[in-house]
């Protein structure tokens, strides 16, 4: 029963509530960042649920009114009233519901985003800076703060790979849908006799790790410094400013030059191997969902392809849902809050179904 189940999260979010005053769970900062999180995520089902209770008590008030009372016009004004609560409760409840839908725990945290081109040359290069681009626009109208991380320019402009961190409040949770291949059809500006050319760039979302999530021994890193290449002015080819990293259990290699600060790339570098180390434990745990789901909108398989963008029809179509939108240079332009927004309603209805057969 709904109410039971709310019960249980309240005891659990006063239990949370008073550990967080305990001086040695102040203590132990890993433990407190956790119980904060877990406080700010219950909060929310906790204030529907005060008023959920609210609510069964006006309309067992309603109900003993229209059981006891003999005046007709309070009869009828009690009977209005529960009609009206009534409504509100069954609105209530399925709110309730969706606010119950278990979050993936790292929906609250920045994203690591890169780009990489794929199969289709000079024009995959150019179609991964439109979706960079695209990218930033997005940010930008979230007000969510973008950092390049470091870019390998195409020959005939875009980008080979581009990597950028995201920094707001729920980014994760809103552009790890975009994780997969994502194919333009269009004509390129190389081709000169007007055909329309297919390509692809990949896209890989990951949630930035911080030092609570992996234990990273700096023994296991090792570090190199060389010159930066390509825009920076005079300190390029001269200043060993760029930064690689090699993580030595993993194989993992990250680098950064587009600070001209050595420290600054290195923590650049430093915050990308913890994202990608976090990832190979994180792809674990997004394989297990998929497997237990028929359908998974957002899984932990980035070759699977999930949008095309078509030119000369004009149109953006997301593969996972079947959606299509005739808009796409407004969607290239940034506006892709229609997209993520079904993909997000799409999986919470996936979740809410199978909470409903559980």
């Amino acid at each position: 029963m709904l109410i039971e189940k709310l019960e249980s999260i309240k005891n659990r979010f006063m239990e949370v509530e008073k550990l967080m005053t305990n001086f040695e769970v102040i203590a132990d900062m890993k433990r407190y960042i956790r119980l904060s999180k877990e406080y700010k995520d219950l909060s929310p089902v906790i204030e529907a649920y005060d008023e959920y209770r609210n609510m069964f008590s006006n309309i067992e008030l309603a109900k003993k009114i229209l059981s006891e009372e003999k005046d007709e016009e309070l009869r009828d004004m009690a009977k209005e009233e529960l009609d009206k609560l009534q409504k509100n409760k069954d609105e209530l409840e399925e709110k309730i519901k969706w606010l119950l839908i278990p979050s993936d725990p790292q929906d609250s945290k920045n994203a690591i985003v890169e780009i990489r081109a794929g199969t289709g040359g000079d024009e995959a290069a150019i179609f991964a800076g439109d979706l960079y681009r695209m990218y930033c626009k997005f940010c930008e109208g979230r007000k969510w703060k973008t950092e390049l991380v470091s870019c390998t320019e195409g020959t005939s402009g875009g980008f080979k790979e581009v990597i950028f961190n995201v920094l707001g409040e729920g980014v994760y949770g809103v552009l790890k849908y975009e994780s997969g291949v994502h194919r333009v059809q269009r004509v390129p500006q190389t081709e000169t006799q007007g055909r329309v050319h297919t390509s692809a760039a990949t896209v890989a979302v990951l949630p930035e790790a911080d030092e609570f999530d992996i234990e990273l021994k700096m023994a296991d890193i090792r570090k190199d410094i060389f010159c930066s290449s390509g825009p920076g002015g005079q300190s390029v080819n001269t200043t060993y400013s760029a930064v690689r990293l090699t993580h030595d259990p993993t194989g993992i290699v990250v680098s950064c030059q587009d600070e001209k600060s050595q420290i600054r790339n290195y923590e650049k570098a430093l915050t990308v191997l913890r994202a990608r180390i976090f990832d190979l434990e994180y792809k674990k745990y997004l394989d297990e969902i998929a497997a237990k789901r028929k359908t998974m909108v957002s899984s932990g398989d980035r070759s699977v392809k999930i949008r095309t963008y078509n030119y000369p029809q004009g149109r953006v179509t997301d593969h996972r849902i079947g959606l299509t939108i005739y808009n796409l240079q407004a969607i290239m332009n940034g506006e892709i809050e229609e997209i993520t927004d079904a993909l997000q309603v799409a999986e919470n209805a996936e979740k809410l179904k199978e909470g409903v057969t559980e």
